[in-house]
């Protein structure tokens, strides 16, 4: 493999710091051509680095926490671990970035120093395209479904919905290896002429210009297999993300209080310890590492807050793996009208 640099953020997420810093180490057992940028303060990076021949560390005084209004951090706490990882990615010190921080400053900061691509309108004007954040869940075939977007922008226009179509087929093609993506458009019905005034616009442009569009397809579809790519506006794949994963607690919740509420169960329980843990390792994301931020000029991957060793662990790895396939240049090739 390729050696490859990748800035991971200390403070980010819930717990410790020594838990990100147990899962930059896992990362670095599995992958001998990985080099790390650790990216937090002093008094926690520079002995961690000091000790490590393939880890540096970036010092970041400042620390964005959960509470901070991301757009105000972003713009005050320009010395924090994720603004100083973002722009360190941009000047090329760092191929790619792994937080688990706050979603919404960590799109705010790499919107602003990462950068998204831009676009030619049919005025010759550039614009810059929204990001989607992307992720997967799996699915009752066996395989994965690729979501978007889960809560970058909850307002966008018909053109953004086939930007992150587009996109997200080509990171189901990927980072997913599904050779010809099936794309649906979230909505209430599984018919042409289903949705909202939003939705029924979307749906002729997404039909003329995303290949493999199938048509709009229903919340089930999440899980069904029966569509590789489902695609929303941000603010229903926050809701619908929250909700998939309360109702995937309740169930472990349930399942737990079932099988420990009496003799036999807890006998059951026993026989079937291995696949429990399985089934909620599944279920828990910590496996995938994160959601990917799409559309930028450098790969951004996004950890869940209650992060673990772990999913810094599959995150970091996530986050080279994106970067060795040359994911950034061939999410640009696959939009209409991109700027280099």
């Amino acid at each position: 493999m390729n050696k490859v640099r990748i800035a991971v953020d200390v403070m980010g997420g819930d717990e410790e710091p020594q838990v990100v810093l147990d899962g930059i180490d896992a990362a670095l057992a599995a992958d001998a051509d990985l080099e790390v940028l650790a990216v937090g303060p002093a008094d926690i990076v520079e002995p961690f680095a000091e000790e490590r021949e393939r880890v540096s560390a970036l010092v970041a005084p400042d620390v964005i926490t959960m509470e901070d209004d991301p757009i105000e951090a972003v713009m005050h706490k320009r010395k924090s671990s994720i603004v100083l990882a973002c722009r360190a990615v941009k000047k090329g010190e760092a191929a790619g970035f792994f937080s688990a921080g706050a979603t919404g400053a960590m799109t705010a900061a790499a919107t602003a120093y990462v950068t998204p691509f831009k676009y030619l309108t049919d005025t010759g004007e550039k614009r810059p395209i929204r990001p989607c954040i992307v992720s997967t869940i799996p699915n009752r075939a066996g395989g994965e479904t690729v979501f978007c977007d889960l809560g970058a922008n909850p307002d966008v226009e018909p053109e953004d919905m086939v930007r992150f179509a587009q996109m997200g087929a080509t990171y189901a093609r990927i980072v997913c290896g599904i050779a010809n993506p099936r794309i649906g458009l979230l909505s209430n019905g599984t018919e042409d002429t289903k949705g909202s005034h939003f939705t029924k616009s979307c749906f002729p442009l997404m039909k003329q210009k995303v290949k493999g569009f199938a048509g709009n397809c229903e919340g089930s579809d999440f899980t069904s297999g029966n569509f590789d790519v489902v695609v929303c506006d941000g603010f229903s794949g926050n809701v619908a993300l929250k909700a998939i994963e309360g109702t995937a607690k309740l169930l472990l919740h349930e399942l737990k209080g079932v099988l420990l509420g009496s003799m036999g169960g807890k006998v059951a329980a026993l026989l079937i310890k291995k696949s429990l843990k399985g089934l909620q390792a599944k279920l828990s994301g910590d496996s995938r590492g994160g959601a990917v931020l799409l559309g930028l000029r450098g790969v951004v991957l996004i950890g869940h807050g209650a992060t673990s060793v772990e999913a810094v662990k599959n995150g970091t790895l996530a986050t080279a793996q994106a970067v060795r396939s040359n994911l950034v240049e061939m999410l640009a090739a696959s939009m209409d009208n991109i700027v280099r």
